[in-house]
């Protein structure tokens, strides 16, 4: 079985929907996902994941199910009295969004960097709820597919239909947040070390080894890939960034 994580296309977040550029490469991304072989489309409700989804849904001719708990992360935090610990100057832009505090505050909590660490740090106690939330709710539906799991790996039930491909068109912090469920890297380094862009893709197998039957892992094969946005000569959005230009990669 294959999951793909799929965040929403460049965003009109006053109207809650896609820019004319979203809209273009939205329109791209189905050209690539119709050769996926999904069999299972499951969507934000927020508008802009639901735009995002509707070009494929149209080319498939499949519908989505709608799941609540894949809309934008929604917890938030009060960083201002850590960042003030931390010496870094008052009149910094301060904002609650607990995937984007500043790295001259986060990289050095040791804490952060280890699974249970993240955890019992007091700025992202808000997050850990809502965090066990959404992996139960993932290991739900994946169970529902036939994989149980076990520990970190997956028991394969026989009658599972290993070549499901499962479709999530989601948020970038949310998506980042799957990527830390199945991976088990601390939620806290996947939303702050790794980027999506948007309509970008990020691939996961559930991988079987020969010697071992009827279990697996995931195993991530791309993480936030845009080639269909090259391919289509379109830029690569710089939306959600902070530099404004890294490396000639994103739309100046």
């Amino acid at each position: 079985m294959r999951i793909l994580i799929i965040r929403h296309g460049d965003p009109d977040y006053s109207i809650d929907s896609l820019t004319e550029k979203g809209w273009r490469e939205a329109e791209l991304l189905s050209e690539r996902l119709v050769k996926e072989g999904i069999t299972d489309i499951f969507v934000s409700p927020l508008g802009r994941a639901r735009d995002t989804a509707r070009p494929t849904l149209e080319k498939l001719g499949l519908s989505a199910t709608v799941l609540d708990w894949l809309r934008e992360f929604p917890a938030g935090g009060k960083p201002d009295s850590f960042y003030r610990e931390a010496g870094l100057p008052d009149d910094l832009p301060r904002h609650g969004c607990l995937w984007d505090v500043y790295p001259q505050y986060w990289r050095r909590q040791e804490s952060l960097f280890s699974e249970k660490g993240w955890r019992e740090h007091p700025l992202y106690a808000p997050a850990v709820p809502v965090y066990d939330a959404i992996a139960a709710n993932l290991d739900s539906l994946i169970d529902s597919f036939g994989y149980h799991k076990n520990g970190t790996l997956y028991d394969i039930d026989p009658s599972a239909d290993e070549d499901r491909c499962l479709a999530f068109f989601c948020h970038m912090g949310l998506g980042l947040t799957l990527i830390s469920i199945l991976s088990r890297i601390p939620v806290t380094v996947t939303w702050e070390t790794f980027f999506l862009p948007t309509t970008s893709v990020t691939s996961v197998c559930m991988e079987k080894f020969a010697p071992v039957k009827g279990q697996a892992q995931a195993r991530f094969v791309q993480i936030g890939d845009t080639s269909h946005l090259y391919a289509g000569g379109e830029p690569v959005s710089n939306s959600g960034f902070h530099c404004r230009i890294a490396a000639g990669l994103f739309e100046k």
